[in-house]
């Protein structure tokens, strides 16, 4: 996935743990998205085209999200209490220092996070570089195992204006409760929402 990071934006990330997809639903996404890109792009209109393109790429994270959500033979390390402590608390570490933080959730295999990223913060690649470095080490350690935690890659995407803002923070909020793993997204000990956009989670 691409990783733009215009200057003074808010950024949706998605990161999943490592082999956390089979690699035949990969495989499959990536076909249909192939062919649904390809028919996209017989169209002539630029601006339509570029209009079609964006919403393949959110239909197509929409799906990827889903199996994240239903896939039970891949590892859900981030169910784990003390795992999932690490990464929330890493993830809050940097507010206001690398970034400003407006929400995340912390799933048993992928996490969600809407920052806003300034003139003054480092490349995007680094500040996720550093937050999944420090939470793979100290993860690892007490899960007792040696190899990749993460997934090498990440999903960023920019947000474009305050009805997109709403919208994601609706969703990283809710992913628990459409994943069945509680009944309302305050149930859920690892979502956060900065209390400046407390009205979107109570919608």
């Amino acid at each position: 996935m691409p990783h733009i990071q215009p200057l003074d934006s808010t950024i949706f990330i998605t990161f999943r743990l490592a082999n956390s997809l089979p690699k035949q639903i990969i495989i499959q996404l990536l076909e249909d998205r192939k062919q649904r890109e390809k028919l996209i792009n017989t169209e002539k209109n630029s601006k339509k085209r570029k209009v079609m393109l964006e919403e393949e790429r959110r239909r197509y994270f929409g799906h990827f999200d889903e199996y994240l959500d239903r896939v039970k033979v891949s590892p859900h390390w981030l169910s784990e209490s003390e795992v999932a402590s690490i990464v929330a608390e890493a993830i809050k570490y940097q507010d206001g220092k690398q970034y400003i933080l407006n929400a995340f959730c912390v799933l048993p295999n992928h996490v969600h996070i809407m920052i806003d990223v300034k003139r003054s913060s480092p490349p995007l690649y680094r500040i996720l570089q550093k937050l999944k470095s420090y939470t793979a080490i100290q993860a690892n350690k007490i899960l007792h195992r040696n190899g990749a935690f993460w997934h090498h890659e990440s999903y960023d995407h920019v947000v474009r204006d305050g009805s997109e803002f709403e919208r994601i923070v609706w969703y990283i909020l809710q992913n628990p409760v459409k994943a069945g793993l509680c009944k309302t997204w305050e149930d859920w000990k690892w979502s956060y929402v900065n209390p400046e956009y407390g009205s979107i989670a109570k919608q």
